[in-house]
């Protein structure tokens, strides 16, 4: 942090002149402090300062000035500034007062500057001086300012007040070295609660948590009792962790000693519940707060989103709004990961366009978060609208960004932008090269895919996953390298999962490679036995050489073994509300109208040339039930919803829990050209963009 003296504005406001002295009451600080309400009383009192002419007396100018920097913080800065230069020769006492003024006022840097200045005149700072401008260190992050502060505090012999060290442990850990903070507190010969808390502190600003734990296992082994805070911090660490034993001791303890009535610390134990996997018991603590703030509020949804409950973390978040409850950045970036989750695009919008309204600041988090809702709703665009305005970017921007871009068929822009990272020496970490390896499989560029797969390790120093061998099992099967992607899942230094084998799959579906269709289910079985959709991929990999005898056998497996297909089901937000649909389903109250809507909608895409692919019916499906069956699918109830309840030329956006079957995306790249449309569907594995009578994915997926 570098700063100048000249930086500091000390306005020399006009005041009025001194004229005499005369009798004030016995306790001035008394009356000053309680008088002073607003700027008005202030002005006041001191026009009565002046004209009585104890400005002369130190005592009360500082008290004055107490009043305006410290006790009517903010607009009244200005004020203060006027009357420290007012007075002379201002003693430590003054100097003090105002540098507290200016950190309450989210101003260190003029705190800084005023200690300097404080210095240049040679008058002496006290314990309080050093204490506080520790605090300004602290918030600027200035490493190389504080170390010159205690240098200066060993040399004015404040280095044992325990007031003192506490601050100096803040800023050493506030500043990233929280080892040094850490030594400072090992060398306290005292240390009382306030020391231990700074040292939790620190710790928990660098997401140390298990020496949080550690810290206080030490503490209960000592004489000094921890108090609130100590267990706010400890719960903040439990819930990190999943320490769910000591958060239920620490819970007991509160019970036990009559402090549930303090909501900072009962919001700690909801969000220490929450991250431990106990949403229920968090949610009937939430519902037995007398009085909830944002922060629980933001703990509650949090805690939702976090435990994959993500309609509830949005109705959740609309009963907020219902009781008139401001939402802060915390809350957003878990509204947004649900809506994300979800598919929920118009909640996510109306977020985005909160933050706007209230000019809340782009963080990375906050960023970040928008970038992914925007991603997973398909809406690629906007994702890079909001990264091309943050301020701050960070590994995991760019890998949001990537990723998007790869998933949302942009594969070439993906590596573009990975490219630009570099150039801006922006080191990519393991998942960035799950993004990078995934734009290449999506864009079908299986030989930059190699030398990508090659160059992690041995020009980054990134020992590949499972996932990273995943996503090469992918591009070469993408490719048609069936064989080889077959050898190279042999020749992996770990045991393949289940993803791998049904990445695989899918490409023999693809391929039309029956053979290693059948190997890949073989291995399935051994992992995932009764995993439905490994049997119907097999199924339809038979049914596309025209070995429907086979595909109705391995349907007949699936019964005998009990294994029950998981039942697709698509969603589509209208209005804010979302919808959701299952194949052949009449549960929807407007059923009868989405019917209707199917049947003309499939009769005008079949005098465009859409052809139903029956091979995608129920095999249990009679011969002529089976066209009117796909035409039932899930994907196809949600789109003609989703035409006769939005205005022509509005995007529509339908999320899946399966894979797109052929059929439907043969259908739906029909339906975007005749109804001229856009539809984004986001299944199991990828967004496929429909426009114009073709799809982003180039019908492989």
């Amino acid at each position: 942090m570098n700063v100048t003296l000249s930086s500091l504005s000390l306005p020399a406001k006009t005041l009025p002149t001194i004229t005499s002295i005369s009798e004030f009451p016995n306790n001035p600080k008394a009356l000053i402090l309680e008088r002073c309400k607003t700027i008005k009383d202030i002005n006041q009192i001191h026009t009565h300062v002046i004209k009585t002419g104890l400005t002369l007396n130190p005592s009360v100018v500082e008290n004055l000035l107490e009043s305006t920097a410290i006790v009517l913080p903010g607009s009244s800065m200005d004020y203060a500034l006027a009357i420290f230069n007012q007075i002379q020769e201002p003693q430590t006492e003054a100097y003090n007062i105002l540098i507290r003024g200016f950190n309450l006022n989210r101003n260190p840097e003029k705190s800084i500057l005023l200690f300097k200045q404080m210095k240049e005149n040679r008058v002496e700072p006290d314990k309080f001086t050093f204490s506080c401008i520790l605090k300004s260190c602290s918030k600027l992050h200035g490493l190389k300012e504080g170390e010159q502060v205690q240098g200066q505090i060993l040399k004015s012999g404040f280095g044992s007040y325990g007031f003192v060290q506490n601050t100096l442990i803040h800023m050493y850990a506030n500043c990233g070295k929280i080892d040094i903070a850490r030594r400072v507190f090992d060398e306290m010969p005292e240390r009382g609660v306030v020391t231990w808390n700074s040292m939790f502190a620190g710790y928990t600003a660098s997401s140390y948590w298990e020496q949080v734990i550690e810290l206080f296992q030490e503490m209960l082994k000592s004489d000094v009792g921890f108090d609130v805070v100590t267990m706010i911090s400890v719960l903040t660490a439990c819930g990190r962790l999943g320490n769910l034993e000591l958060g239920e001791w620490l819970s007991d303890y509160i019970v036990e000693n009559g402090l549930t009535g303090n909501l900072n610390l009962i919001t700690s134990l909801i969000d220490m519940y929450a991250k431990c996997g106990k949403i229920d018991v968090a949610r009937s603590l939430f519902d037995k707060l007398p009085r909830r703030d944002v922060v629980a509020w933001s703990a509650m949804i949090s805690g939702y989103s976090q435990a994959s409950r993500c309609r509830e973390a949005l109705d959740l978040f609309q009963e907020m709004q219902m009781e008139n409850v401001e939402p802060n950045e915390i809350t957003m970036v878990s509204v947004l990961s649900s809506c994300a989750v979800m598919g929920a695009f118009e909640i996510g919008k109306w977020c985005h366009f909160f933050v706007k309204r209230k000019r809340i600041k782009l963080t990375v988090t906050l960023g970040t978060a928008l970038m992914d809702f925007y991603a997973k709703c398909g809406s690629i665009q906007n994702s890079l609208d909001v990264f091309k305005k943050m301020p701050v970017k960070n590994v995991l921007s760019w890998t949001v960004l990537i990723r998007g871009l790869a998933s949302n068929g942009e594969g070439r822009k993906a590596l573009d932008y990975f490219s630009q990272m570099r150039t801006r020496n922006i080191e990519p970490n393991d998942v960035t090269f799950i993004g990078v390896l995934s734009a290449c499989s999506h864009a079908g560029l299986i030989n930059e895919g190699r030398e990508f797969f090659v160059s992690m390790n041995r020009d980054y120093g990134i020992e590949p996953r499972i996932e990273h061998y995943g996503c090469m099992v992918d591009i070469l099967g993408r490719g048609g390298f069936i064989k080889e992607a077959y050898q190279f899942i042999k020749n992996m230094p770990m045991e393949p999962n289940a993803i791998i084998w049904r990445t695989l799959l899918a490409s023999c579906k693809v391929h039309k490679n029956v053979e290693m269709g059948e190997e890949s289910l073989r291995q399935l079985v051994k992992l995932e036995p009764a995993h439905s959709g490994d049997y119907i991929l097999l199924s339809y990999v038979y049914a596309s050489v025209g070995r429907f005898e086979d595909a109705t056998r391995i349907r007949g497996e699936m019964r005998e073994k009990g294994i029950k297909k998981t039942p697709g089901c698509s969603s589509i937000e209208i209005e804010g509300g979302l919808h959701e649909f299952f194949a052949e389903d009449s549960a929807h109250p407007k059923s009868v109208e989405i019917y209707d809507a199917v049947e003309k909608m499939m009769k005008r895409i079949k005098s465009a040339g859409y052809v139903p692919d029956v091979a995608e019916a129920r095999l249990d499906a009679e011969e002529d039930e089976k066209e009117l069956s796909i035409s039932h699918h899930s994907e196809k109830l949600a789109i003609a919803f989703g035409l006769i309840k939005t205005s022509p030329g509005t995007t529509i956006r339908i999320t899946k829990n399966l894979r797109v079957c052929s059929d439907c995306h043969n259908a739906t790249k029909t339906i975007s050209k005749v109804f001229n449309r856009e539809i984004v569907v986001r299944d199991r594995n990828r967004f496929h963009h429909f426009k114009d009578g073709s799809c982003s994915c180039n019908d492989y997926w």
